[in-house]
């Protein structure tokens, strides 16, 4: 068994694993990839990226006490509220809320401009209110097309701040950014990148998955992470593709240490307790070791700070 702790050291890419005794208890449930939308748009303006509302944010919206139940319900511990881009666009400020009300269930991913002059001062400002990750959101529901700015240099400086600071950023993308990935993945080599939705590759043709080359290609950046989502489920159940044969393919090239769940939820239809056993169902054929890293120690590893009971 494994716990996995703090780092202190700023110019190491990940937390440092400490081992613990077998008798130590069960890995709880983490998910990395959950949203909260709140109907108080007063307090809570919205301010979508795209400049428009995503229809899950309209029709699905989750408060921090509903997410909270619905944990309960799922019998999932502690999660990295993702902010909800479609709908807040920027401004964090109920992501920051929610971690400070509870600390002890919540950690955060903010999102700022990166090609802002003060994206710098932006990102220590949301550190500063213990959110401890960073979004890139560059293509999704509001915003379609796959953005051109994913490696620009003027992003570099907020790169570099993640680096310092030692969080990790998640990628939302499509595959057609993956080039421009490589570049940023090779530039800041200790920045742990999470690639949300697996950037969406194409993988109906089945084994040996040729049409998501570009994806398993990653493999060899160690600091690059994979994050298994609803999409990445249903996907797994197209055409030739098996969750069997296509998660055996990602555990063997990435190794289940660099993969995590999240649930996604609301943006993806289903309560949480549903999204977790479908995922659940779909990673049932891995060993019962990497299924503990998915659903749990990866997690716990990106965001060391669910760790702390």
């Amino acid at each position: 068994m494994l716990r996995v702790a703090q780092n202190c050291d700023k110019q190491a890419p990940f937390p440092r694993v400490v081992k613990v005794s077998r008798n130590d208890p069960m890995p709880q449930i983490i998910d990395i990839h959950p949203h909260i939308i709140t109907t108080d748009t007063a307090r809570y303006p919205n301010a979508p990226l795209g400049g428009r509302k995503s229809d899950w944010a309209r029709d699905r919206p989750t408060t921090t006490e509903q997410m909270i139940v619905s944990m309960d319900q799922a019998g999932v511990a502690k999660s990295a509220l993702v902010q909800a881009s479609t709908c807040y666009g920027h401004d964090n400020s109920y992501v920051a809320d929610a971690v400070a009300a509870q600390p002890g269930r919540f950690t955060g991913v903010f999102s700022v401009d990166v090609l802002a002059p003060d994206a710098t001062e932006k990102i220590r400002y949301w550190v500063g209110r213990k959110l401890t990750g960073m979004r890139l959101f560059t293509a999704g529901s509001t915003m379609p097309n796959q953005a051109d700015w994913v490696d620009d240099p003027r992003s570099f400086p907020a790169w570099q701040c993640a680096s310092e600071i030692g969080i990790p950023v998640c990628m939302q993308m499509t595959a057609k950014a993956i080039p421009q990935l490589v570049h940023l993945l090779e530039r800041f080599p200790i920045v742990p990148v999470i690639l949300d939705h697996l950037a969406r590759p194409s993988v109906e043709d089945g084994p040996p998955y040729a049409a998501a080359a570009s994806l398993f290609s990653l493999a060899r950046y160690k600091n690059l992470y994979l994050k298994l989502t609803p999409p990445t489920f249903i996907e797994a159940r197209r055409g030739k593709a098996t969750p069997e044969s296509f998660f055996g393919k990602l555990v063997a090239e990435f190794g289940a240490s660099r993969m995590a769940w999240g649930s996604n939820f609301p943006a993806s239809e289903g309560t949480l307790a549903e999204l977790l056993a479908d995922a659940q169902a779909g990673l049932s054929a891995l060993s019962p070791q990497d299924r503990e890293w998915i659903f749990s120690k990866t997690g716990l590893t990106l965001y060391p700070v669910l760790a702390v009971k």
